[in-house]
């Protein structure tokens, strides 16, 4: 296919740089952590501790692990925001997931909110809004299961959805063919809100470049974990006994596009359709029903100078 157009929006950024938050949603054993390091060309997650088998077989509750990283993409600078949530769906019951994520996607939507209701602005804040959910699908080889179908419907209508099938490299070039037209059968016959890449009709390229972005949904994901030099360079492998995979090779896996994507061609969109469409619509049913009222006088001075630090209690930078 040919190769996604450059982001207006990211060319405008050059020299500001820009602001861009995403989430990681899958269960354990997905490739969650790899696909960060991988996606940021560097180990941002390190490997984790051995479990202790005394209570490997208890689950525990989901949690939110945020990661700062700061990213040049073809000249333009990228702070870059990764949530990840391990713990995700690893519970029998996992109705309080969907929930947590809900009300944490909704408490980013609130801060802007209550920042445009302020007489005097921050003009440090920073915007924690959610632009885009890569959400990591079982390679089952058969259908989407009940929690990925129950999370799409709950969190479709706040974030930009990404489905992306975890360790596809467990499924033979047929089976990944066949498991992708399920799945994508199953977004259709239950109307999942997954992000649309042509929510933009205004550019008739665009437009025919986005329905062939539409059909490689979901998107395949092998991980690196060795570089090797070869004739051609370095490139980014995952070793198998029986040989490797070139994770940047598109006829292998659908990583270097997915990348593409998410940090190049369409940065912009996810961007503005967060800004104009998701965070508008639950503006609008927010101020139906009562909203927020303006902060008082000398709240804003207090707030002002700690909301940075205070948002960014917990975090783990990587520069």
């Amino acid at each position: 296919m040919a190769t996604p157009r450059p982001s207006s929006y990211r060319h405008k950024s050059e020299k500001r740089g820009m602001t861009y938050n995403l989430m990681l949603v899958g269960q354990a054993g997905l490739g969650r952590r790899t696909f960060l390091n991988t996606l940021c060309e560097r180990e941002v997650v390190p490997p984790p501790e051995a479990p202790n088998p005394e209570t490997a077989h208890v689950a525990d509750p989901m949690k939110f692990d945020t990661y700062e990283v700061s990213l040049e993409e073809e000249g333009t600078r990228i702070s870059l925001t990764v949530i990840d949530t391990p713990g995700f769906g690893d519970g029998l019951d996992n109705t309080s997931c969907y929930k947590q994520l809900q009300d944490y996607i909704e408490a980013q939507f609130d801060e802007v909110l209550v920042e445009e209701s302020r007489v005097k602005r921050n003009r440090r804040y920073r915007d924690h809004r959610i632009h885009a959910l890569v959400y990591f699908i079982s390679p089952t080889g058969h259908s989407l299961r009940e929690l990925d179908i129950e999370l799409i419907k709950r969190l479709g209508e706040y974030v930009n959805i990404i489905p992306v099938i975890g360790r596809a490299d467990t499924l033979t070039v047929e089976e990944l063919a066949v498991f992708k037209q399920n799945v994508t059968r199953d977004i259709e016959y239950y109307k999942l809100p997954v992000y649309n890449f042509c929510w933009d009709d205004s550019d008739s390229e665009a437009m025919e470049e986005n329905r062939e972005i539409m059909g490689l949904m979901p998107f395949s994901v092998v991980t690196c974990d060795e570089v090797i030099d070869n004739e051609y360079g370095s490139v980014r492998v995952r070793r198998y006994p029986w040989g490797t995979i070139e994770i940047d090779d598109e006829s292998q896996c659908d990583f270097a596009l997915l990348r593409y994507i998410l940090l190049n061609s369409h940065i912009a969109d996810v961007i503005n359709y967060t800004e104009d469409v998701l965070y508008e619509n639950y503006r609008t049913r927010k101020l139906e029903v009562g909203g927020f009222g303006e902060p008082e006088e000398g709240e804003d001075e207090g707030e002002d100078e700690e909301e940075d630090d205070n948002h960014a209690l917990g975090l783990k930078k990587q520069e």
